[in-house]
Order: structure tokens, then sequence, then C-alpha cells
């Protein structure tokens, strides 16, 4: 696997990483359904995507 990633990559990273973040849960303390990052729905949370900008094509030096 090289070392770079195309933004078709990154875009898809980021994608699932939301994903995986920000879906709506169940929960059981406040009995109604949030954001699994812990905030009331619709959460506008914006997480740092864990892609280094240096593995892009042509951003390295």
């Amino acid at each position: 696997m090289s070392r770079y990633m195309t933004y078709d990559q990154f875009l898809l990273a980021a994608a699932l990483t939301r994903a995986r973040r920000h879906r709506p849960t169940w929960n059981h303390l406040l009995r109604r359904v949030t954001c699994r990052c812990g905030r009331d729905l619709p959460c506008r949370v914006r997480y740092r995507v864990p892609v280094n900008r240096g593995h892009w094509p042509g951003e390295g030096s």
C-alpha cells in the first residue's frame, strides 16, 4: 500500500469517519435519541479527519 492517498480515498475516509461517529442512538440515561458523540440531534460537531494532509499526492515536500 502506498503512502499517498487519492482525493477519492480521502473523501471516503471522511464520510466513513462521520458515519461512524455521528449516528443516532438511544440514550438510556436521557431516555431519548441522541447522537453517538453525545450531543443532541441534529449534531453539527466537526471532528478532524484522521488523515494527514502530507499523505496527499503533490502536498508533501
